[in-house]
C-alpha cells in the first residue's frame, strides 16, 4: 500500500471516543512488534475538538514544540509520538492530532503546512485514499481486519473490510480493492456525494 507521507485519516471532527480509538487504528495488524509501526503511523492526522485538545494537553506534561503545537512525552514507537496542533484556518481556531517522527526536525512543520493546505480548500472534497482511510477509521474492529492464510500470498496482511453482498450475504474484501459503489455504501450519507479531490 503506497500512502502519502502526510495523510488525513478521518473526515470531520473526531469526538473523544473516536480520538482514542484512532490513536491505534492498526492494533489488529498481524505479527505486531513494537518496532514495526513507524511507517504505518507517521504522517497520519485527523481533526479533534478543543475539549479533546485541552484534555490531552493536561493529561501528561507536554513537550512544547512551538506556539501552536505540543507533543506527548510518551512515544508510540521509536521516535513517533502524538502531536497536537492549534491552527487558524479561515479565521477560526481548529485542533488536530497527528503522528510525527521527532527524529526528523522538520516533520512537524511539514505536517502543519499539509493540514492547512488540505483544510483551506474552498470546496469540501475527498480523494479516493481519504475515503478508504475514513472507512478504515470508522469501521468497528469486528468488521475489519487483515487478509490471512486463506488469501493469495500477495494479498496476505493487507487491510480488509466486511462488505454486504445482497443475497450472497457479507464478504471480506480488500480495502484497496473496493469499488466506487462499495466505497459509497460504506461511507456515512453526508460523505457519499462529496466531489473527488485530486490527490496532492
Amino acid at each position: 500500500m503506497t500512502l502519502s507521507p502526510i495523510r488525513k485519516v478521518f473526515q470531520g471532527v473526531a469526538d473523544r471516543r473516536q480520538m482514542f480509538r484512532m490513536f491505534d487504528r492498526h492494533a489488529q495488524r498481524p505479527d505486531r512488534r513494537p518496532d514495526d509501526s513507524s511507517s504505518l503511523y507517521a504522517g497520519e492526522w485527523f481533526e479533534i475538538g478543543q475539549a479533546e485538545h485541552d484534555y490531552m494537553f493536561e493529561a501528561l506534561p507536554p513537550v512544547i514544540l512551538a506556539v501552536d503545537m505540543f507533543a506527548l512525552r510518551e512515544f508510540l514507537t521509536g521516535s513517533i509520538t502524538s502531536i497536537f496542533f492549534t491552527l487558524w484556518i479561515d479565521g477560526r481556531a481548529r485542533y488536530f492530532h497527528g503522528y510525527c517522527d521527532l527524529a526528523d526536525i522538520d516533520f512537524g512543520r511539514r505536517m502543519r503546512e499539509a493540514i492547512i493546505e488540505r483544510e483551506s480548500r474552498p470546496v469540501r472534497a475527498m480523494t479516493r485514499q481519504e475515503r478508504l482511510e475514513h472507512i478504515w477509521s470508522s469501521t468497528h474492529d469486528d468488521y475489519r481486519g487483515y487478509a490471512g492464510e486463506r488469501w493469495p500470498a500477495p494479498d496476505r496482511a493487507k487491510r480488509a473490510v466486511t462488505v454486504y453482498g445482497g443475497r450472497h450475504g457479507t464478504t471480506l474484501r480488500l480495502l484497496d480493492g473496493l469499488t466506487d459503489s462499495e466505497i459509497s455504501e460504506k461511507l456515512p450519507v453526508h460523505l457519499r456525494y462529496l466531489p473527488d479531490a485530486i490527490a496532492a
